[in-house]
């Protein structure tokens, strides 16, 4: 998406819906990613690696740094993105791996 400039609140408020809408898609992309990834796991604790985990956050926090916003306020936002995709990753990892 390219930045528009805007003349009035309601065009601001229009384009930052518009926003909101691709954030909203991309999360959901981002959960389809993470479905599939649960079939090349062979474990619970290999689902909820700590080490991919903390490179996930510490590339969020360094990608809003290059942008000028908060790495606070993305580290809040991906760790409970991920904390949320870790239970569905963990939920898709057990029914692919039932006998």
């Amino acid at each position: 998406m390219e930045m528009v400039k805007c003349n009035t609140l309601e065009e601001a408020r229009t384009q930052i819906d518009k926003v909101d809408e691709k954030i909203v898609e991309m999360i959901a992309l981002r959960n389809n990613y993470i479905k599939q990834i649960a079939k090349f796991k062979n474990s619970i604790e290999e689902v909820k690696s700590e080490e991919r985990i903390n490179d996930v956050v510490a590339r969020a926090r360094s990608k809003a740094i290059d942008l000028d916003l908060s790495p606070n306020l993305i580290n809040d936002i991906f760790v409970r993105l991920i904390d949320e995709m870790v239970e569905t990753e963990i939920a898709e990892f057990q029914n692919t791996k039932v006998f």
